[in-house]
């Protein structure tokens, strides 16, 4: 009724597994995790420029330092922003920044990495800070 497979099949065709790098999870996550954490210093280079202070500059070292450590010692590119991103929106940056610190969190988290997960955590806290309402100052009658 069925006629035999005369070819060979694609399966066995294909490149032999032995012919390419294979990652273990481990460097998978490393990989992903470096890369939430430099989208996370891109978006603090950028709340630098639009809202300067001491507090993100030190995040902005930290962070570099975490994603140099998980790429074995290559540091990573930085952003040159001009004044021109002053006008971003400050609330937006941090509502990204706080997400992006959440994903970081939770690959850190399933690495066991503790200086990467403290750090996505404090990181994490500091924007939901920005992001709260100041209450406004009452003037004197």
């Amino acid at each position: 009724m069925y006629e035999p497979i005369r070819s060979k099949s694609v399966h066995s065709t294909m490149a032999d597994p032995d012919d390419f790098p294979h990652r273990s999870r481990e460097e998978e996550l490393d990989i992903q995790l470096a890369g939430h954490l430099a989208a996370l210093l891109a978006v603090t280079d950028e709340l630098r420029v639009t809202a300067p202070s001491a507090d993100l500059d030190t995040a902005a070292e930290r962070l570099t330092q975490e994603i140099t450590r998980l790429r074995g010692g290559r540091t990573p590119a930085r952003a040159t922003t001009s004044t021109r991103g002053r006008e971003a929106d400050a609330t937006a940056l941090h509502r990204r920044a706080h997400a992006l610190a959440g994903r970081a969190l939770v690959v850190a988290a399933s690495r066991a990495d503790t200086a990467a997960a403290i750090l996505a955590a404090e990181r994490m806290d500091a924007h939901t800070a920005a992001l709260k309402p100041r209450p406004l100052a009452s003037s004197a009658h």
